[in-house]
Formats: structure tokens, C-alpha cells, sequence
């Protein structure tokens, strides 16, 4: 389980296609505190830590990960935030974020707001899906490549958010431009009451 808050952002420096699997070797100043199996938000795609070696630490995705997410995208020398999981005796901080994500949106606009900014994404809109709470909610929460943000102006298939100045220059928000693929996870909250309400 994970906050949404993120810690900072890694540098890919090694890609390894492994048949249907991805193998990702990252850079960033925790490698020393990571142990083998501890999980690792990656753009907000939970991965277990395999090995550790030479300050870079390794990650494999497979082919249900890669098709939901932009992970299949990464190329060598991007950034991707990070997070590790949560503490249970800390402050929550964000909102629950499991780090299964759910699909994937498109950057369709970037607003500068003096000084924030404000981004509008768009994602494909299923009514079957938004019936199970794949939606989002005027100030309800979302994850955008693991970041927990407040949603702002949804529509049936696009959302804002808005970014201060610090999220801008500690996550790979800065490196966002039209066309940019981010990972979505919608409030788990609201896919469960949306679940129970089918059987009310």
C-alpha cells in the first residue's frame, strides 16, 4: 500500500526485454535502504525489487503490467517516481493508493496558473466501467503516475488537476508535454461503494 506521496524520482538506466516480461534497472538515493522483494511504486506500478547491484536497483514487469500502464514506454534516461510503501505507524499523508493501476490517460493540455499549473487529462471512458467506479470526482482523489492529486473539473472522460510549484520540480510532472502517456488509479473508496451499491 502506498500514500500517493512521492519520495522523488529514479533514472532508468537499463532496459531488458525478457520475452513478455520488461526487466528495469533504476538509479535514485535509496538503492542502499532497498532489500529484495520490498515493494516500490514506480510511476504508480507497484514492482517487487529483485536485485541490487552497482547503486542501481532491478524491477520486472509483466505483460498485464505493461499493457495497463505507460510503463512499456520508459526508455533509457527518463524519470520515474518513486515511492516506497507505506508505514503503518506515519501520517497518511495523500489517500490509499494500491499501486494497481487502471489504465492509462493522455496530457491533453498544461495551463500556466503564475507560479502552479494546472493539467487537463484525458482517458477512454467506459460506462460499464464508471458503473464500478472507474470515474473521477469534482475534489475527489486520483493517482496520476503515483501521485495522489485532487481532481478538478471532470468530465465524463477528462480531468484537471492542479500542480504547485514543489510536485512540479520533485515528481516527472516537469517533464510532461501534449501527448504524454500517465498512469491512472482511481480512489479504490470509490470503486467499493460503487461495488456494494450493485448489491443494495
Amino acid at each position: 500500500m502506498f500514500s500517493g506521496i512521492i519520495e522523488e524520482y529514479a533514472e532508468v538506466v537499463r532496459i531488458v526485454k525478457d520475452q513478455e516480461n520488461l526487466h528495469l534497472t533504476l538509479r535514485c538515493s535509496f538503492v542502499d535502504e532497498l532489500k529484495i522483494d520490498q515493494s516500490v511504486a514506480h510511476n504508480g506500478v507497484c514492482l517487487t525489487v529483485v536485485s541490487l547491484q552497482d547503486a542501481t536497483y532491478t524491477v520486472t514487469a509483466m505483460k498485464e503490467t505493461i499493457e495497463r500502464s505507460n510503463i512499456g514506454l520508459l526508455a533509457v534516461g527518463d524519470k520515474v517516481n518513486v515511492e516506497r510503501s507505506m508505514m503503518m505507524n506515519g501520517r497518511l499523508d495523500g489517500h490509499i493508493v494500491q499501486g494497481h493501476v487502471d489504465q492509462t490517460a493522455e496530457c491533453i493540455n498544461i495551463e500556466d496558473s503564475q507560479g502552479s499549473w494546472y493539467f487537463t487529462f484525458r482517458y477512454k471512458f467506459d460506462k460499464e466501467m464508471a458503473k464500478r467506479g472507474y470515474i473521477t470526482v469534482d475534489k475527489g482523489s486520483v493517482t496520476v503516475n503515483g501521485v495522489s492529486l485532487t481532481v478538478c473539473n471532470p468530465a465524463d472522460d477528462t480531468f484537471q488537476v492542479a500542480i504547485i510549484p514543489y510536485t512540479y520540480e520533485h515528481t516527472n510532472f516537469h517533464t510532461f508535454k501534449i501527448g504524454s502517456i500517465v498512469n491512472l488509479e482511481f480512489d479504490i473508496i470509490g470503486k467499493y461503494l460503487s461495488r456494494m451499491m450493485k448489491f443494495a
